[in-house]
């Protein structure tokens, strides 16, 4: 048996839902005559009639009765199911706050794997570093070095420790530049005390993050001490070098939760795919045994 179509269908479980060919019409976004006219073809396919107009009001007859029965089931299922798919849709998205040079020099370029592998899932990043306010942003985990104290109530996940280390152009000579970012101002003090490197720099150049300073150091501009994270890419390519490995600086990563991840959600998993990313980008890590 050939069915009504489901525009008219619709039309009458509102008429017969609010009773009113009008109030039916303002939940359409559509005229009164535009009901009215949807339901006598409707009527007139089936061949009986389903309203009663009497005194510019309309009752459901005893067969508009047993139509609404089921169209007002099957459209409440349809909106749920509707509703249902729309939320699974945003439950697998994934907001993640993370380090700027972290995000473009490491994290971006291995997402394509993680789509190849899990493409239900989106990640969408925002970059930003140091504390996290996980309702003001909206983002749902942030990437962070435990360079600072976060609160109590924030679920916190040890991915690995910090190593850094020195890194330049192959070639590059002992009176280069300095490039020093001025998110971390101190990173070479640090290097230093960590390695025991007692060179220096005649000249020294401030770079706003560390995506710049190891841009100017692939262009030849100088020298810099940077996170495995951040040159790891660069290393294994030969296009920089780490002439004195890379230390742990006795700071870790973290990835940090409004609250734990249930297993098996997108963040259990993206977590679970990162931490075997971190693990394959340490194993290939010029290490020394310094410090």
């Amino acid at each position: 048996m050939k069915l009504p179509p489901l525009s008219a269908l619709r039309f009458f479980d509102a008429a017969a839902r609010t009773g009113s060919f009008v109030r039916a019409a303002e939940e359409l976004h559509v005229t009164h005559g535009a009901v009215s006219r949807q339901i006598r073809l409707l009527e007139e396919e089936l061949g009986i009639s389903l309203f009663e107009r009497r005194n510019r009001a309309v009752f459901l007859t005893p067969a508009g009765q047993t139509l609404f029965q089921t169209t007002g089931r099957i459209f409440t299922q349809l909106a749920q199911t509707v509703e249902k798919i729309q939320h699974q849709q945003q439950d697998n998205v994934i907001t993640l706050s993370c380090e700027p040079t972290i995000a473009m020099r490491w994290l971006i370029p291995r997402l394509s794997h993680f789509y190849q592998h899990y493409p239900a899932i989106t990640v969408r990043l925002v970059t930003a570093g140091g504390a996290i306010d996980f309702q003001k942003t909206g983002a749902d985990i942030a990437l962070r070095r435990n360079d600072f104290k976060w609160r109590p109530d924030i679920h916190a996940v040890k991915l690995c420790r910090e190593f850094i280390g020195r890194v330049q152009r192959p070639g590059a000579g002992s009176g280069d530049a300095l490039l020093i970012p001025a998110t971390r101002p101190d990173v070479w003090q640090t290097w230093q005390q960590l390695s025991g490197d007692d060179s220096h720099r005649l000249r020294t150049v401030s770079y706003e993050h560390f995506y710049m300073c190891l841009q100017a150091a692939l262009a030849g501009q100088g020298i810099t001490v940077a996170s495995f994270l951040m040159a790891a890419d660069e290393l294994t390519s030969g296009q920089l070098t780490a002439p004195g490995g890379f230390i742990t600086d006795n700071t870790s990563y973290y990835l940090l939760f409004p609250s734990a991840p249930e297993k098996e959600s997108p963040e259990w998993i993206f977590t679970s795919w990162l931490r075997t990313q971190i693990n394959a980008s340490l194993a290939a890590l010029p290490l020394t045994t310094t410090g």
